[in-house]
């Protein structure tokens, strides 16, 4: 297999292994075709007012300040005497398209919305706005259309503001939420002049919906815990305040409406969400008006967390709900169909209503969910052989009808607690059914997955054997041979085909199920250089054979476990310090051994330090930035001291040149975190620059010479100006630190390579990385060299978590891109903050690439070893992943497993980015060539 080939096929199957784990774990839990459900009694309310305070956290509403006093004194008010309150339990992903589907369409949202930015789409689902006779909203142009667009005729009416609008620099963002009660005021005042509008507002089933963003964009920009997050609820409050009013007044004191307060996420102390830590996923819910119970006093009342005591709220019933549950109490409040595809639970605590209403609410919800179940049970008998088919047993056709049967009849004897009972009993069930459905096929694809890893890395490992060692001899397979195993492969392959084609499987699934058996083909092409192998392996020391697995084994799992903990990362650069102790290499080169020693040291204090974005440091950015230019201003001096004819006028330029933009990255860093402190906004000149220097570092390289520690230094300059640019704080000198540790390495590889004997030792200083790729002798594999690719894989994982999990989507901090945008913009922002993790990836990726030049390796060959690596890992994740406990737990061991499979795709191109960024030279005039030569 030729190398194009090899690296495209290389991609290809690692893709499949990537995607898979969408199909299998984040496919959509939506279906279609169920019949809507209604109570069939009168509703309490004819009127909704739903108000979601976008990032609310559930204690920045409920807590008193240090004089005992609450942010929200209205909503205070209410909870303690006109209505019922409690906790509101998200999930992950907690962010804001996501938290709305769950609050009105009741289902939690698969991961596929992700790629449409949680705005779009794409999946259609029906809603409680969908349900009802009418529907005006105000808000963000974020969240409203999509509610509009998923809405089946035209009664969903929508009033945004523009996307502008909504900027971490502005003066005030809490003029998001004023514009939000000015225009439903204004709208309300309008009726006096427009009967068609005041007629439809006295309608049934009406929803009126206000989303404010104020507390989230000023949470993201002035952390939760600041005076203007806190300054942003007392002016929620104030306006909740005015519109219930209003509306009391509109409707003159009708006692038809019902109200609700909540959010759609919380918000971590360092102002980020989208993970599953409880100040992400704890919201505060507050229910008043029509139907809703009054406050129920208790004298004593159990949960995990000790909230009620800090609150002052022990003595009133806490009642928490899961995010899904708030669309049918909405729905039974106002009597509109269940939508369809909602999993919540009614809270029935809430409702101050009849037993006779709560009992048939109940069972309308009941039967809403057993409808998705039958649904999804037949489209998966539908699709599967009868007599492989294994039914839900809990909810047989006959259990199904036995549950209602009963249920009815408790009705009509008036045993509503029975009923109510049993409907909580089948609605867990028909839950449980619905999952399992939905899991139906996950072990089946998961085990054709695992086999297509195995047998790909087993594939890459005999080749590294049969193309870059001398462990195998040449043999030559006979034609009957190789057409035999083609015969016996094409038959499995045919056979997969036939049972999925029967089956009416969607077409991904031939990709899962017959993607090993070309892998495995592959490899039993190869069984001479398997026996070839084994009867080297025998000839060696059983001792030595185990102690290269278990140092294999031991290495992997450091790997895996650093993952999980930073700290793991510490332990594995303090060994490396060691490294040249235990191999004597420090015997014969002291000085290199000394600052290999300290440097490892110091880039092992940051795992230790706590995650990124917690807190900003600006004196230390501007501190790596002055350090910075520092170094660079050294290096100079010392060039032009040993007039190094190697430089020339135009290199000086490109070199000074470096060196102002990080002198500008440091001041821009500087004066737009002023600025913003000082609500002032994004300078134009600073997003100027900052947009300049992005595009210039990808360039300036590239005009550097071709020496290998001169590219390599121009290389860090260029992306470290875009660096500075994209930190808060310590992280900035991550890169400065993992450099150095990364040139030093360079030196130590020369020492190895020189203590085992396989080379001569180049001179580094006049090595060209633009001759790299002339040299015709290239050496075959040693033992050593597995190490050296565990150490750039080590490495690479370092540079990943080094300052922060990455992993954990809530690590981000928005306040690293305010340099060059503060306006919200999903994707400007997520590649903005992706970018910064690339860029110590993309050091660490040339050091290897000088590694592997400079130790007279090709590419190929130390780059298959750490996919070798890399795919260990990623199996190993692969069985990690899981959809039980925690929703923490789910989203970290998929986000695991994504993060390890991007990670190998990722470090094939990155070998390309290197080679480029290393060797290429962009002439811009004759007079430059002319003067190098």
């Amino acid at each position: 297999m030729g190398i194009p080939v090899f690296i495209l096929a290389g991609l290809l199957v690692h893709f499949v292994f990537l995607v898979s784990i969408f199909d299998i774990y984040f496919s959509s839990p939506l279906v279609h075709g169920m019949t809507p459900q209604q109570t069939p009694l009168p509703p309490p309310a004819k009127r909704l007012v739903l108000f979601v305070a976008d990032g609310l956290r559930a204690d920045s509403l409920y807590e008193l300040d240090g004089n005992n006093t609450s942010h929200a004194p209205y909503l205070r008010a209410i909870l303690e005497n006109n209505g019922s309150w409690g906790i509101s339990h998200t999930r992950v992903p907690t962010e804001s398209r996501p938290g709305h589907v769950a609050l009105i369409a009741g289902f939690y949202e698969d991961v596929s919305a992700v790629a449409k930015g949680w705005k779009e789409n794409p999946v259609e689902f029906d809603s409680v706005f969908n349900e009802s006779k009418y529907t005006w909203s105000w808000g963000s142009p974020d969240i409203l259309p999509m509610f509009a667009k998923g809405a089946t005729g035209d009664h969903v009416y929508t009033f945004c503001y523009t996307a502008e609008s909504e900027d971490f620099g502005a003066q005030d963002a809490s003029k998001l939420d004023t514009w939000v009660f000015d225009h439903v005021k204004s709208f309300f005042n309008s009726t006096r002049s427009n009967q068609t509008l005041f007629s439809a507002l006295n309608e049934e089933k009406v929803v009126l919906f206000m989303h404010l963003l104020g507390i989230d964009t000023n949470g993201h920009a002035h952390r939760p815990n600041s005076r203007e997050y806190k300054e942003n609820i007392r002016k929620v409050d104030e306006g909740v305040k005015e519109i219930a009013s209003m509306l009391e007044s509109f409707y003159g004191n009708d006692g038809k409406t019902a109200f609700i307060l909540t959010s759609d996420h919380g918000m971590t102390d360092w102002g980020s969400h989208g993970a599953g830590h409880p100040s992400e996923t704890l919201t505060p819910l507050i229910v008043w008006g029509a139907g809703v119970n009054y406050p129920q006093k208790v004298t004593s009342q159990f949960f995990e967390d000790n909230f009620l005591k800090e609150w002052k709220l022990e003595n009133l019933k806490r009642l928490d709900v899961n995010q899904a549950d708030i669309a049918p109490l909405m729905a039974s409040l106002i009597g509109v169909p269940f939508p369809l595809n909602s999993v919540g639970t009614l809270p029935l605590e809430y409702l101050n209503n009849s037993a006779h209403f709560k009992a048939e609410s109940m069972f309308t919800n009941a039967v809403q969910v057993l409808e998705q179940f039958k649904v999804k049970m037949n489209q998966k008998k539908a699709t599967t052989l009868s007599f492989l088919f294994t039914p839900f047993k809990p909810l047989s056709d006959s259990e199904q009808i036995n549950f209602l049967k009963k249920t009815r009849l408790y009705i009509q004897q008036q045993k509503y607690d029975e009923a109510v009972s049993l409907c909580k009993t089948l609605i867990n069930l028909a839950l449980e059914g619905l999952s399992y459905y939905h899991t139906y096929d996950r072990l089946f694809l998961g085990l054709s997955i695992a086999m297509g890893f195995m047998g790909w890395t087993t594939y890459v490992i005999l080749v590294i054997v049969k193309t870059h060692t001398n462990l195998t001899k040449a043999v030559q397979s006979s034609n009957k041979e190789s057409a035999a195993l083609l015969c016996g492969f094409t038959f499995v392959g045919m056979m997969i085909t036939f049972f999925l084609l029967i089956q009416t499987s969607p077409w991904t699934y031939y990709i899962y199920c017959l993607l090993p058996a070309p892998v495995w083909y592959a490899v039993m092409r190869e069984l001479h250089v398997i026996q070839n192998l084994t009867a080297n392996l025998r000839s060696l020391p059983i001792s030595q054979s185990l102690g290269f697995i278990l140092i294999s084994i031991l290495g992997i799992e450091i790997l895996v476990f650093s993952f999980f903990y930073r700290a793991t990362l510490t332990v594995g650069l303090l060994v490396f310090a060691g490294w040249p102790v235990i191999t004597q290499l420090w015997v014969q080169a002291k000085t290199t051994t000394l600052i290999w020693t300290v440097l490892c040291a110091l880039l092992a204090v940051f795992p230790l330090m706590p995650v990124v974005g917690r807190e900003p440091n600006i004196p230390l950015v501007i501190a790596a930035g002055l350090l910075t230019l520092l170094i660079s201003g050294f290096s100079l001096a010392l060039s032009c001291k040993s007039e190094n004819k190697y430089r020339n006028n135009e290199d000086m330029k490109v070199h000074f040149y470096q060196m102002l933009s990080i002198a500008l990255s440091t001041y821009v860093v500087s004066n737009t975190h002023n600025s913003l402190k000082n609500k002032q906004g994004l300078p134009v000149f600073n997003q100027i620059i900052s947009w300049t220097t992005l595009v210039s570092s990808s360039v300036l390289p590239l005009l550097s010479p071709t020496f290998l520690f001169q590219r390599l230094f121009s290389i860090l300059l260029s992306l470290m100006a875009t660096y500075l640019l994209l930190s808060t704080g310590y992280e900035a000198l991550f890169p400065l630190v993992l450099s150095g540790l990364m040139f030093v390495w360079i030196h130590m590889e020369q020492e190895a390579l020189q203590h085992y004997g396989l080379s001569l030792k180049p001179k580094l200083a006049v090595f060209n990385f633009a001759y790299a790729t002339d040299i015709t002798q290239f050496r075959q594999l040693h033992l050593d060299d597995i190490r050296r690719s565990f150490f750039f894989v080590f490495f690479i994982v370092t540079a990943f978590f080094g300052t922060g999990n990455i992993a954990s989507v809530n690590s981000f901090d928005p306040a690293s891109v305010y340099c060059f945008l503060t306006v919200f913009s999903p994707f400007m922002m997520g590649g903005l903050l992706v970018l910064k993790v690339v860029i110590p990836f993309i050091l660490v990726s040339c050091a290897f690439e000088a590694v592997q030049v400079t130790t007279q390796l090709s590419s190929k060959s130390l780059f298959l070893i750490v996919l070798v690596i890399s795919d260990i890992m990623a199996l190993h994740f692969f069985f990690l992943v899981k959809d039980y406990g925690s929703w923490l737990e789910i989203g970290t061991s998929i986000s695991h497993y994504v993060l390890v499979m991007s990670l190998t795709i990722f470090m094939m191109l990155m070998n390309g980015l290197a080679q480029l960024l290393t060797t290429k030279r962009l002439d811009l005039s004759r007079r430059t060539k002319h003067h190098a030569t």
